[in-house]
């Protein structure tokens, strides 16, 4: 009989829209073919997933790889082989790079230097402007292009829109969900004293939750006036849930692994700057309040934030000291830890890093194991105990806020359009990243 099938993965536990359960997955090409009960002498090639499960590929929609401009730290190809080393298969990549991404031909050099490059799928943000608010319903159309995304605090230069007239301004300009980092610049200048030089303890003093909740407050009423979409990142505060629930029907909200697990003082008591983001790692209080948008079901996706920073970096004394850490590699390790503690469940996990990105942003074929979808899959036992270090760390910053952190749930294998690229902790085959596709500019 010769072979129907190119891949078949077998006798894994498959994670989809439509439940839990036992079933094999065919692959042709490299879209899901079927699924159902198959034998191993359908495919060309099978991988025995006994005891794995099996989900979609996690996507992660929020990451910085900090090229062009800042490569000492990372670049696409380490970002990309950091992705799918933690069973990531696809990334939205941010526009404050140098120069910034908020032109056609910086967006353009962007997909070039990617493009069988990253060992993961990507797309990437607009910043969004005063200056290009006029051509941001052109670039938002741009192939490879996950939509704007706007810096109203946390952010330099033009790429910095912390006025309500430029958030108008751009709102009214698109048409896709744009992406927002809310802190409230203002705020944030008034209160810069609250920093205590070489004390990144003061880092959530100073950039309070009354900084968050007024940004997100203040945004919230302008896309209700412009009719825009929003997708609120990094969500911080207990006092922003109250907002974002009464506004679902034009908010998304994203909540990130380093806010669900990491926790002031304590950690930054053990960590120091490593731990030092923006919007900060905050109390148990607000810790508390993210797990309950989970549970409510107000939280609409995981993101990591992936941000590195050398060690070296890391080390100046606050508040010289930059924001941000490494986190696309640690995302599904930290969060199946969560699920194996109770804390959400499997379905929920697939949710919000899967369906919840191809329902918010519209990625063409990708998100479901479905016939007819891109054959993306992170492949996870969810038994595995191991210990996070800085040495499994594939990020040119060579570290994580989590290492020597043990965790039960670990990724197993990562296949991108039905190519395998991780099994087992190893990379496999040569880098072939391509462009994700979107419903809205085919």
């Amino acid at each position: 009989m010769s072979a129907i099938f190119d891949l078949i993965l077998k006798n894994g536990t498959v994670v989809n829209h439509d439940g839990v359960g036992a079933r094999d997955v065919a692959v042709r090409g490299s879209q899901v073919a079927e699924l159902g009960s198959f034998t191993a002498d359908q495919a060309a090639q099978t991988i025995d997933c006994t005891g794995l499960h099996i989900l979609p590929g996690v996507i992660d929609t929020q990451v910085h790889l900090r090229e062009p401009g800042g490569e000492h730290k990372e670049d696409l190809e380490t970002g990309g082989r950091a992705a799918v080393m933690g069973g990531v298969t696809g990334v939205f990549e941010m526009p404050n790079t140098n120069p910034l991404t908020i032109t056609a031909a910086a967006h353009a050099d962007k997909i070039a230097r990617a493009t069988d490059r990253m060992y993961c799928d990507f797309a990437f943000y607009i910043g969004g402007t005063r200056d290009n608010a006029y051509q941001l319903a052109e670039l938002e159309r741009l192939p490879g292009c996950s939509g704007v995304k706007v810096f109203m605090g946390s952010s330099t230069g033009s790429l910095l829109v912390e006025d309500n007239e430029g958030v108008e301004l751009v709102l009214s300009n698109i048409s896709r969900r744009a992406a927002f980092h809310s802190e409230d610049e203002f705020r944030l200048i008034e209160r810069m004293d609250e920093r205590i030089p070489g004390d990144p303890r003061s880092h959530p003093v100073w950039r309070d939750p009354e900084a968050a909740r007024l940004c997100t407050e203040r945004l919230l009423a302008i896309a209700r006036k412009t009719g825009a979409r929003i997708h609120v990142l990094h969500i911080s505060t207990a006092e922003e849930w109250p907002l974002l629930a009464a506004n679902k029907d034009i908010a998304s909200v994203e909540v990130t692994p380093h806010h669900l697990t990491l926790v002031a003082p304590g950690d930054y008591e053990r960590l120091g700057a490593l731990v030092q983001m923006n919007p900060p790692v905050r109390d148990a209080g607000h810790q508390a309040a993210l797990w309950q948008g989970i549970a409510s079901g107000v939280a609409d996706i995981l993101g990591s934030d992936h941000a590195p920073h050398t060690l070296e970096e890391k080390q100046k004394p606050y508040p010289q000291s930059p924001s941000g850490a490494p986190g696309v590699q640690t995302l599904v390790p930290v969060m199946l830890d969560h699920v194996n503690a109770g804390r959400l469940t499997i379905e929920r996990f697939v949710d919000m890093t899967s369906h919840g990105p191809n329902r918010l942003f519209q990625i063409a074929g990708k998100g479901r194991i479905a016939e007819g979808y891109d054959a993306d899959f992170t492949i996870v036992d969810m038994k595995a105990e191991r210990t996070i270090t800085n040495d499994w760390i594939e990020s040119r910053c060579g570290w994580t806020p989590y290492d020597g952190v043990k965790v039960k749930g670990w990724p197993a294998g990562t296949i991108i359009r039905g190519r395998q690229v991780m099994w087992n902790d190893e990379l496999i085959g040569t880098a072939g990243g391509q462009a994700m596709r979107f419903a809205e500019t085919l």
